[in-house]
């Protein structure tokens, strides 16, 4: 199998992320934080050294502020439910995933908030001056991607947290493209709130992620329960981590998510980032000047993160996907990519388009041979 879904989960893992996970599980999988016997506490070990890492990984100054989440699903909405109050109004965009659309949009159906969707350029970037220009007295969150899962757009995040700040707005971004592809510093970028997930850029595992949460952040818990932490109290801790990590922790997971970071230092975000922009270039190259096919979004690759997103003219993207699958052993990702919104901007709803994700794994061999099955597809026509 030529695997292309990256974007959906990086596949395989490095060699390193099955070993620590299956050493872990054998050794050392008990429960953390809720008895004194040596393998919890080597446990809770683990998952600090885990949090530590990330924390360093990101730039965040307080270990403590980085929560383990199941996904950025997951984070998000510990985010935006655990923010929000009756009243409030948030600023997004029309590039955003449905993890940050529908949690907003079930509160805005219920009358709790208002929101503004800002508009992208045709080219899929939001402007800061737009989110700027969308405050009002009563705005409290700024939601944006950090990368559009469709298009691949990397945003001006630092910009517009710049507005946030000047304006004291809470700043949420979704870095769930972008976590181990692309460098982030929370300080630097002036980001309040950040979710990621493990499975996609950090080489983690499903059922992995994190949510920063900064320190002019305050959230009610979502979720209540045991945390082997003040477990005398009938009242959910009010102290970071433990105040949002109720139940039993994916404690492998977030080894494996540890291990996939340590991957991402050891290698070097910007060559793993070089590497699957130039696969996503060559892709571009071989199809762009074809007027049988049509990418959509940017073709400025240092704009991007490894995504190329195209229709072939005549066909279906789930009859192109199924095609490359069964014929040419090629897995792909046809559809709306969970993001209504810009789709319809760009005019591809409901039928999608075909999206492309070269991996650190992929080679020059696998596009090769996808351009190969492309055009044959856009020759039977």
């Amino acid at each position: 199998m030529i695997y292309l879904d990256n974007a959906a989960t990086t596949f395989p893992k490095p060699e390193s992320v099955y070993a620590a996970m299956d050493k872990f599980l054998r050794e050392k999988c008990a429960n953390p934080g809720r008895a004194g016997h040596r393998m919890s506490v080597e446990t809770e070990q683990e998952i600090e050294k885990a949090r530590v890492t990330l924390a360093k990984f990101l730039g965040i100054k307080h270990p403590e502020r980085m929560v383990f989440t199941f996904n950025a699903t997951d984070a998000l909405n510990i985010g935006i439910k655990g923010l929000l109050c009756e009243g409030d109004h948030v600023i997004t965009s029309k590039l955003e995933h449905n993890s940050v659309s529908r949690p907003l949009a079930g509160l805005e159906k219920y009358g709790v908030i208002t929101v503004t969707r800002v508009a992208n350029s045709d080219d899929g970037f939001i402007n800061a001056n737009d989110i700027r220009n969308a405050i009002e007295s009563n705005t409290k969150l700024i939601a944006c991607t950090h990368a559009s899962n469709v298009l691949g757009t990397i945003q001006p995040i630092r910009e517009i947290g710049k507005v946030a700040r000047e304006k004291e707005i809470v700043f949420m971004v979704d870095a769930a493209q972008t976590v181990g592809v692309c460098d982030i510093d929370i300080e630097v970028q002036n980001v309040d709130m950040l979710a990621f997930t493990g499975h996609k850029g950090p080489f983690g595992p499903p059922g992995s992620g994190g949510l920063y949460v900064g320190e002019n952040v305050k959230l009610r818990a979502w979720r209540e329960g045991g945390t082997g932490f003040e477990p005398e109290s009938l009242s959910q801790p009010d102290t970071l981590p433990f105040m949002l990590e109720s139940g039993t922790p994916n404690s492998v997971g977030i080894v494996g998510l540890r291990t996939g970071i340590e991957f991402c230092i050891k290698e070097g975000i910007d060559k793993i980032r070089t590497h699957e922009r130039n696969l996503a270039l060559r892709l571009v190259k071989a199809l762009e000047s074809d007027d049988r096919f049509k990418i959509y979004g940017s073709k400025d690759e240092n704009e991007k993160v490894g995504i190329v997103s195209l229709n072939i003219k005549g066909f279906d993207s789930g009859e192109v996907g199924a095609i490359l699958d069964n014929r040419y052993n090629v897995a792909v990702r046809p559809g709306m990519h969970c993001a209504p919104h810009i789709h319809r901007e760009i005019g591809t709803f409901p039928e999608g388009m075909i999206r492309i994700s070269p991996g650190y794994f992929n080679t020059v061999n696998d596009i090769e041979e996808t351009i190969t099955g492309l055009k044959a597809i856009a020759d039977s026509a």
